[in-house]
């Protein structure tokens, strides 16, 4: 089935890799863990984790009890923050199909994806990690 938009994989799990460790209370997730509860690829956890720990928003502690733990305050990281850290910035004002030169005076998709972008920044814009502890699975 066709997913008109969607965020990359990178993004999701860096997004989700860092919702887990803040609601990890003060214990480091590995690499492992996070596999676990995503579903995603050891080898593409780590690859975007390094991004992350480059970009200082982890911390990480090699060994068998280390792994990864928040370097800043849950309530100073946006979701904004951990997508542009992936992805690059987001740029508003490019065609969504790609085209340098349109031959329309304006967009022949009423802009709607150009609307959908400014929603999506703004909610990721004003949600931290810290709010996202309200997102936390409830162990059965």
């Amino acid at each position: 089935m066709s997913k008109p938009i969607q965020i990359s994989e990178a993004a999701s799990i860096g997004i989700h890799a860092l919702v887990l460790i803040s609601n990890s209370g003060n214990n480091f997730m590995n690499v492992n863990m996070i596999a676990e509860k995503t579903g995603s690829s050891k080898n593409h956890i780590a690859k975007v984790m390094q991004n992350l720990v480059k970009a200082d928003f982890v911390s990480s502690v090699r060994g068998p009890a280390g792994g990864f733990s928040l370097a800043k305050e849950s309530k100073d990281i946006t979701l904004l923050d951990i997508f542009e850290s992936i992805e690059g910035k987001i740029n508003m004002k490019v065609c969504p199909f790609d085209k340098t030169i349109c031959p329309f005076d304006k967009c022949i998709m009423g802009g709607i994806f150009h609307k959908l972008t400014d929603e999506l920044v703004e909610y990721l814009k004003k949600h931290t990690l810290a709010d996202m502890k309200t997102h936390k699975k409830k162990e059965k």
